[in-house]
């Protein structure tokens, strides 16, 4: 599974290269592609494909002078990779750069009754909607805020979304929250999607409140447009977001760490050692290990210089690079019986081939356990999610999983168990559940 993509903005003394470095803690969100719009009399946007550090490199980092940026980093859930962010948009006669994460569930009818208006769409995916929704109620209203509340009226899924226009910001999170955003204020005004790519410039900091609207000249003022009922996406909890973040107020370590925890109080395994699938178990497998009193090590390595094994496409290659990827420690699983914990399978392929892994390494006994519940549904709101076809466990019990990956057994967390560890009611569950937001679908 893959987040959508991360967003930076910022008013401030070098705005632009000060994107750059948050871009780079960012960069856990999207590797497709990078980009930077600073205000200098006019928008002037560099962006490309590839990393941070390849993207802005030598001259292109000189150009991006200026006291307002808006920045992103892209992996694609719609659209071709020319068309990175932040995007300058075009309508009613004014041009803003717009930094987008999530999805609009309603973009296509949305479009098409904008171009029955007579709005020329210069991109196919649907962040520009964002910005043609707000120039268009602006132009209306004349008002930033009352632009925006017509915006959150109109336009339904998942949005934080970052304009730069004429020198100001307007940074907006939807009504229910869906993907994260944070606000930071010191030397300037700041906005991340992740509170862990702010701390490094020494701000107060505190998450930005579904529905709520930031206008920011010289001084920041907000208002909260809209109040409906939230719905956080626990997958940030579960795999996306950064550990040392903390998002509506929940650290993402400690959240992991319980899932582990309330795991092995759901389990019953006789294990000789706990490992973890690095880094997207690490922190559920120490939980796991402290509660259920089994040791816990490091009986996988991490070769840090492969990319994420869904960046290529095929199964022959994403079973190559699990390989490339990620080597066992002979010495800690020769003759054992392994606890192996992971965040989530999704196709089945990865988990597959390290339990082929383990047994190769002479694991006596490989027994998974995933700390979070099976992922049986796809998510509209900004995490491509593969068809259900693909999804292991929309078509698979708990047997035939456990069959279909080699292990010699496999337990997930409950639903009720992934809730007390992450201690919040207003989660999206959807891709678990079934049961969609009703407000990110009413159009």
């Amino acid at each position: 599974m893959r987040e959508k993509c991360g967003i930076f903005a910022a008013k401030t003394e070098n705005a632009g290269r000060k994107a750059y470095y948050a871009l780079m803690a960012l960069q856990h969100r999207g590797q497709e592609s990078a980009g930077i719009s600073v205000w200098r009399n006019k928008i002037r946007t560099v962006k490309g494909g590839g990393l941070v550090s390849e993207v802005f490199r030598g001259s292109r980092l000189r150009q991006l002078r200026g006291r307002a940026a808006v920045g992103h980093v892209r992996y694609s859930t719609s659209g071709s990779l020319n068309e990175a962010q932040p995007l300058e948009v075009v309508c009613c006669g004014r041009s803003i750069a717009v930094a987008h994460n999530g999805t609009l569930t309603n973009f296509l009818p949305l479009r098409r009754e904008y171009e029955r208006k007579g709005v020329k769409f210069r991109y196919s995916i649907d962040s520009e909607l964002l910005g043609v929704s707000f120039l268009w109620h602006f132009r209306e209203t004349g008002d930033e805020f009352e632009a925006m509340k017509e915006v959150f009226n109109e336009v339904r899924g998942a949005y934080a979304v970052a304009f730069l226009f004429e020198g100001m910001l307007l940074v907006a999170r939807d009504p229910l929250g869906f993907r994260p955003l944070s606000y930071g204020s010191g030397d300037g005004h700041y906005f991340a999607s992740e509170d862990s790519a702010l701390r490094m410039f020494d701000l107060e900091i505190r998450d930005v409140r579904p529905g709520e609207v930031f206008l920011v000249d010289e001084n920041a003022e907000s208002k909260v447009l809209a109040r409906e009922r939230r719905a956080h996406c626990v997958f940030e909890y579960i795999y996306f977001a950064r550990p040392d973040s903390t998002l509506n107020g929940v650290n993402v370590y400690r959240s992991r760490y319980r899932m582990g925890v309330e795991l092995a109080r759901e389990d019953d395994v006789c294990g000789d050692v706990v490992i973890a699938v690095p880094d997207s178990g690490r922190a559920a497998a120490i939980g796991y290990a402290r509660e259920s009193g089994i040791p816990y090590e490091e009986g996988l390595i991490k070769n840090r210089y492969i990319g994420r094994t869904f960046i290529t496409p095929g199964q022959f290659y994403r079973e190559l690079k699990v390989r490339l990827k990620l080597s066992p420690v002979v010495e800690v699983v020769s003759g054992k019986k392994v606890v192996l914990v992971d965040d989530s399978i999704v196709r089945g392929t990865t988990m597959r081939r390290i339990v082929s892994l383990l047994k190769g390494a002479g694991a006596e006994e490989v027994h998974v356990r995933i700390a979070s519940p099976p992922i049986r549904y796809p998510c509209y709101m900004g995490i491509d999610i593969p068809t259900r076809h693909e999804l292991i466990a929309a078509w698979r019990g708990v047997e035939g999983i456990r069959e279909s990956i080699g292990a010699d057994s496999l337990r997930y967390l409950s639903v009720e168990g992934l809730k007390r560890a992450v201690g919040m009611e207003d989660l999206c569950l959807a891709c678990l559940t079934g049961e969609y937001p009703e407000w990110a679908f009413r159009f």
